[in-house]
């Protein structure tokens, strides 16, 4: 099939959304998303936990001498994790669980809580070197994960999907990719799923999904993969240009990754997750940021206790 580029204008301001994003209040069009994402004033507050005391976590308490946590977090995806270049400032659904967590370990959120941009091949040795507390960023829970770290939640649940340019009229699916070029970031889950599942596809991969979404507006690649979720926000910024093909076709549970072996950690965040849910911090949260794609809150997903390590 053979395909026209669109112009290069309407091209260059594609890229300039997905790039600038947080900087561009007022484009798009009448009903559609903003552009610049949840604003601090939009955003629900969480009761700090008083006197919250976590003697046998290592991690809380190297936190409490430290004065802050470190939490670990995605900075380029849409209404979940992204960072604004001009404010510094990060936003996006899973900021606000990690907010919520902070809480409930009795730090502030606006003011004891340092955010670290680690990208998904390095979530694990960040965890296990102790560069960060905790990590919330699309972080989907399986068992080959947690021999290197631990996991509470899940606190959502997204479906692998793929986001294709709008005029792409011959990729419906997975089953589609053949031949064609997909892109995802390196280590992720997505990734392993098509290069295991799918092995004709031509797999493609960099740090960040940013780089891909911009490799799919400039026509070097065919698709970008990865959770619906952090698919939604991308098309949602730039609708004339970007689509989702077909239906989800995995289950990502998204949890909240600590040090392994730190189980009085792992339970706590449990604790909190389930009392937020229950709270309606979590659907406020989710209809400050992700809501703001259109769509509305799913149920929560039923936390996973595990067993100790």
């Amino acid at each position: 099939m053979q395909r026209t580029h669109r112009r290069p204008g309407a091209l260059a301001l594609a890229l300039l959304l997905v790039a600038t994003g947080p900087l561009l209040a007022d484009c798009g069009r009448p009903g559609s998303p903003p552009v610049k994402g949840p604003q601090p004033d939009q955003l629900p507050s969480y009761r700090i936990a008083s006197g919250f005391r976590l003697p046998d976590s290592s991690t809380w308490n190297r936190a409490r001498t430290r004065g802050r946590l470190v939490v670990g977090a995605k900075e380029d995806q849409p209404y979940l994790g992204e960072k604004d270049p001009a404010t510094g400032r990060y936003s996006g659904f899973d900021i606000e669980i990690a907010k919520m967590m902070a809480a409930s370990l009795g730090f502030d959120p606006a003011t004891d809580v340092e955010y670290r941009t680690i990208a998904s091949a390095n979530r694990e040795t960040a965890l296990q070197n102790g560069q960060i507390d905790y990590y919330v960023g699309t972080y989907t829970i399986n068992d080959k994960r947690k021999q290197l770290v631990g996991f509470a939640g899940p606190y959502y649940e997204a479906g692998q999907s793929l986001l294709v340019r709008a005029d792409e009229d011959d990729i419906h699916g997975p089953q589609d990719l053949d031949g064609k070029r997909v892109c995802s970031a390196a280590g992720s889950t997505p990734y392993q799923r098509i290069q295991r599942e799918y092995p004709k596809a031509e797999l493609v991969a960099y740090d960040t999904y940013s780089i891909c979404v911009d490799n799919l507006l400039t026509y070097q690649v065919d698709a970008v993969t990865t959770d619906d979720t952090i698919l939604m926000g991308y098309a949602a910024k730039v609708p004339d240009e970007l689509k989702l093909a077909g239906k989800p076709f995995s289950k990502e549970p998204y949890g909240i990754g600590v040090p392994r072996g730190d189980t009085a950690l792992r339970l706590a965040l449990d604790d909190a997750i389930a009392a937020h849910e229950k709270n309606g911090d979590w659907k406020k949260a989710y209809d400050a940021t992700l809501g703001l794609s259109g769509v509305p809150a799913p149920t929560p997903p039923p936390i996973d206790r595990y067993p100790t390590d």
